[in-house]
């Protein structure tokens, strides 16, 4: 169903907007009035608050657009899926990633509870991948609402961001109900730009040279916005609380047009396909130089998998695929 975008942008926006700014006033009453004396009670019902804003993005995303998600993962991730804290990696290749997530976590019961690390303009300032100057103030209500739930906002130094991380993952200590922290360890979104940067470093330093992913390492630049740095200190600080670390792969079929927010809007559909695989975190290297390269690792092998999805258009590749779509659940 192809409409207009202008048609659906101003009410949909209005509508958003709205609603945006009225859980907001309600995410402060309750920080203001519960939090100083329960912060498990405020984490409770704040959950419940915010998925009553992000349930209308999963809305537009999956009703609206009709976009099929296809998620292909084995036994034991599955059935992990929204039962346990879990720390995810994903490569980042659209403007809807996250919503992509979003979807993922409405679907395994923990939307309200999905956090993420993402850079400090996006907690004030409109998310940038709105078309229109209105529905980028529309979206500003998300980051106010994500400072609710405590997603945790670097600034893209590490100098600062070092104990902002810190302190953020350890207040995640006590959290009552299972969450998903996010973290997009190549620091930045694909582009073929990007890749052709990551591709010359890659050859400079020795490594596999990449073709559909980034290269995560220390070095911290415009083109890797937080390195490797992020996660080895996020594992380090989550071992002990944080039994999993889920590695998700986003892939776009060929035959399908790649999902964008525009798209979206005008009721164009679109295929996903995720690839999800649950590592225990306690079978991690115990040094940061192994934690490291077991990421390093881990994105060598995302590479293969895109390539092999390029190849067959499939990440067919365990025992049990998982199809979400609206309503529509198949196995198999």
């Amino acid at each position: 169903m192809a409409i207009p975008a202008a048609l659906v942008v101003l009410p949909l926006g209005v509508l958003f907007l709205l609603s945006g700014l009225i859980v907001n006033l309600i995410q402060a009453a309750f920080f203001v009035t519960v939090r100083p004396f329960s912060k498990n009670l405020y984490r409770r019902i704040n959950r419940v608050v915010a998925e009553l804003l992000w349930l209308q993005l999963v809305w537009l995303v999956d009703w609206w657009a009709g976009v099929e998600v296809r998620v292909y993962a084995d036994s034991e991730t599955f059935k992990s899926m929204g039962k346990e804290h879990a720390l995810v990696i994903c490569n980042h290749r659209s403007d809807i990633d996250w919503l992509v997530g979003w979807i993922l976590a409405q679907r395994s019961g923990c939307l309200g509870s999905t956090l993420a690390v993402m850079k400090k303009s996006s907690k004030f300032l409109p998310i940038p991948f709105f078309w229109d100057n209105f529905c980028n103030h529309s979206l500003q209500v998300i980051g106010w609402s994500m400072w609710f739930t405590e997603y945790l906002f670097l600034e893209r130094s590490w100098a600062k961001d070092e104990s902002t991380l810190k302190s953020g993952l350890q207040r995640l200590k006590d959290f009552p109900q299972p969450f998903w922290l996010a973290l997009f360890v190549e620091g930045t979104r694909f582009t073929q730009a990007k890749l052709l940067a990551a591709q010359e470093y890659a050859a400079s330093q020795g490594l596999p040279i990449p073709r559909n992913v980034l290269i995560p390492h220390y070095q911290v630049t415009r083109l890797n916005l937080f390195g490797l740095q992020g996660f080895v200190s996020s594992v380090n600080i989550m071992r002990s609380f944080v039994p999993a670390i889920y590695d998700v792969t986003v892939a776009i079929p060929k035959d399908s047009p790649s999902p964008t927010m525009l798209r979206i809007l005008k009721g164009q559909s679109s295929v996903v396909h995720v690839h999800m695989k649950r590592h225990a975190m306690d079978e991690l290297p115990q040094t940061d130089d192994g934690v490291a390269q077991w990421c390093k690792d881990i994105f060598v092998a995302k590479d293969a998998l895109l390539d092999k999805h390029l190849a067959e258009g499939t990440l067919v590749m365990m025992n049990i695929i998982k199809l979400l779509a609206g309503q529509k659940v198949a196995t198999g």
